[in-house]
C-alpha cells in the first residue's frame, strides 16, 4: 500500500510589519496636502502572504522576528487569527516597523516604510525552521535591503535541501538590492514570481551587467525573428528573457492581462485572468504568492497552482484591504467560471 504524500508546511522568511492605509483621490504636488477618504491600521507586509496561504489550507510558520510594542502585538493578533504559528520570542528592544501604503483612486499603491525588529533576524533563527524536503520556503526581496536579514538569508539559502521549493518574490526594491545578492537568490529559487515592474528592472540589471550596455526589454528573446506586439506577446518575451537570464523558473504576473509561466528550455505558458473590477491592488501581489505557495506544499504542480494563484489574486482586488485574499472554498467557486 502506498503511503499518503505529506503537505509540506510553508516557511515564511520575510517580514510582517503593519500597514497604515491611507485611500486618497490622487497624490499631492510637493509640499501640498490631501485630505484621506479612509484609513485602517493593520497587519500587513509579509502577514498578507501568510494569511492567504493558510486561508487557502496550509500550515504556516513564520521565521522572522517580531516586536515588543502595540505594532508587535497588532503582527501577532493578525497571525494567530490566521492560524500562522510564530517561530521567535518577541524582541525584548524594540517594536515591530510599519508601512505607510497610499492608495488612489485608481487603485494605484505608493509606500512610505519603516524600520523596526522585523529587519533583524539571525541565522539561527532560520535555522531552526528546519525546513524538510516538501517544505515551500517564501522568500521576499525586502530582506535584501535589510543588512541583517540579508546576510542570514543569503548564508541559509545555498544550504537548503533540493526536496525544499524556495518561492522568490523580488517586491518594488529589486532594483536597488546589489547584483550578488540577487544571483544568491537566483541560484536556490525553484519559482521566482514577479510582476512586469519588477521583470523589466531585472531583466536591466541583468543583461547591462553581462553585456556591459542597456537592455532592450521590449525587444524578441534570442533566437526569435518576430516580435509579437500584442499584449501577450510582450508578456512572453519579458517572461523568456528574465527566465533566460536567471536559469530558473519565471512566473510573471500582469493583473487584469493574466500571467506568464516560463520554464527554461520550454515554451512559456499564457495563464489568462480571472475578468474582475479592480478597487484595491493592495496585497494582491501577496495574495498570489501565498496562494501559490500553499498549492506547492500540498504538492500541486506548479501550473496548477500558478493557475489557482492568479484566481485567488483576481478576488483579492475587488475587495478593500491589504489582507483580502480569498478562502479555499471561495478560490474553488472562482475557479469553476474559468
Amino acid at each position: 500500500m502506498t503511503a499518503p504524500v505529506r503537505s509540506g508546511r510553508v516557511l515564511h522568511a520575510g517580514q510582517a510589519v503593519v500597514d497604515v492605509v491611507l485611500r486618497i483621490p490622487g497624490m499631492p504636488e510637493p509640499g501640498g496636502d490631501v485630505f484621506a477618504a479612509a484609513h485602517r491600521l493593520v497587519a500587513g507586509g509579509g502577514v498578507n502572504t501568510m494569511a492567504a496561504a493558510a486561508r487557502d489550507g496550509a500550515e504556516v510558520v513564520y521565521l522572522g522576528s517580531h516586536g515588543t510594542g502595540p505594532f508587535g502585538d497588532l503582527v501577532r493578533a493578525a497571525l494567530a487569527e490566521e492560524g500562522v504559528r510564530v517561530l521567535a520570542a518577541p524582541d525584548p528592544q524594540q517594536d515591530t516597523g510599519f508601512s505607510v501604503a497610499l492608495v488612489d483612486d485608481s487603485a494605484e499603491r505608493t509606500f512610505v516604510s519603516t524600520r523596526g525588529a522585523e529587519a533583524e533576524t539571525p541565522l539561527a533563527q532560520l535555522l531552526a525552521g528546519a525546513p524538510v524536503p516538501g517544505d515551500v520556503v517564501c522568500v521576499s526581496g525586502y530582506s535584501l535591503v535589510h543588512p541583517v536579514n540579508r546576510g542570514s538569508l543569503l548564508r541559509w539559502l545555498p544550504g537548503l535541501e533540493g526536496g525544499v521549493q524556495v518561492v522568490v518574490d523580488p517586491s518594488p526594491v529589486i532594483g536597488e538590492v546589489d547584483l550578488e545578492s540577487v544571483h544568491v537568490l537566483l541560484a536556490r529559487a525553484d519559482v521566482w514570481t514577479t510582476n512586469e515592474r519588477e521583470a523589466r528592472l531585472l531583466v536591466d540589471r541583468l543583461e547591462g551587467s553581462a553585456e556591459g550596455s542597456p537592455a532592450r526589454t521590449e525587444a524578441a528573446p534570442a533566437g526569435s525573428d518576430v516580435t509579437d506586439a500584442s499584449p501577450d506577446g510582450d508578456l512572453l518575451a519579458l517572461a523568456s528573457r528574465l527566465c533566460a537570464l536567471a536559469g530558473a523558473v519565471v512566473l510573471l504576473r500582469a493583473g487584469a492581462r493574466g500571467a506568464v509561466l516560463a520554464h527554461p528550455g520550454r515554451e512559456p505558458i499564457v495563464l489568462p485572468p480571472l475578468p474582475v473590477t479592480a478597487v484595491d491592488t493592495n496585497g494582491a501581489g501577496d495574495a498570489h504568492t501565498g496562494v501559490l505557495c500553499a498549492r506547492l506544499a500540498a504538492g500541486e504542480p506548479l501550473e496548477d497552482a500558478a493557475r489557482r494563484a492568479g484566481v485567488a489574486a483576481a478576488i483579492a482586488v475587488t475587495r478593500h484591504g491589504p489582507v483580502t485574499s480569498p478562502t479555499a472554498s471561495e478560490t474553488d467557486h472562482a475557479m469553476q467560471t474559468l
